[in-house]
């Protein structure tokens, strides 16, 4: 991984590039993540940096992690993240790492935490088809139907699609075009969607594909 970086999915909107042809784009604000703790292979047996983002006030922190942030010198961020980096031995703590480290073209992986649906039926939660509406069926439509369970195996395999929790769950989109770089404003523009709602925070790095 040679770029990372934490930010907020602000939602979407397009962009018209220069043939006038109009772009899908979700706006992120990323950025700046001060750097507050390094990872080295001498003390922890990798080398890694672990970067914070968006300020809190200090009496919403706990002791620990007060502890944590005075002595990088940081003032208390809301959210931490480590990440692999590949020049993290010459990153210290207290370096800054801003938005502009990527440029527009760049492929980007973007891991967040999807929209949560609750308990959902296999329909929604998987699409299976329904059953008629019409000719006698029913009282159910949209149950699942049989699940061929008789007298072999006499049970349900694992990972069977049924209905159950829907989303919330961890998601990563890989190979992301950046759109747009705002330097000044902390903001990256990447075509297509990302996981979440609005306000989630959503992490950047460098395509792995």
């Amino acid at each position: 991984m040679k770029k990372g970086i934490i930010g907020k999915k602000l939602g979407m909107t397009q962009i018209f590039d220069e043939n006038g042809f109009v772009i899908p784009v979700t706006v992120i604000e990323a950025g700046p993540c001060p750097v507050t703790q390094k990872k080295t292979v001498e003390n922890d047996g990798y080398e890694a940096v672990q970067l914070s983002f968006e300020d809190i006030r200090e009496k919403l922190v706990g002791k620990p992690r007060a502890g944590h942030f005075k002595k990088a010198g940081v003032s208390p961020k809301r959210h931490l993240k480590e990440f692999r980096l590949e020049d993290a031995a010459s990153m210290n703590v207290g370096d800054v790492v801003a938005v502009d480290t990527f440029a527009a073209g760049d492929k980007v992986d973007v891991t967040g935490t999807s929209k949560g649906h609750g308990y959902s039926g296999a329909v929604k939660r998987w699409g299976f088809h329904t059953l008629k509406m019409t000719h006698g069926t029913g009282p159910v439509h949209r149950q699942p139907g049989s699940m061929g369970a008789n007298s072999t195996p006499s049970r349900i395999y694992k990972n069977k699609k049924m209905a159950g929790q829907y989303g919330n769950e961890q998601v990563t989109v890989l190979n992301l075009e950046v759109v747009k770089v705002d330097a000044e404003k902390n903001l990256i523009a990447l075509k297509g969607a990302v996981p979440g709602s609005r306000g989630n925070i959503v992490f950047i790095r460098d395509s792995v594909k």
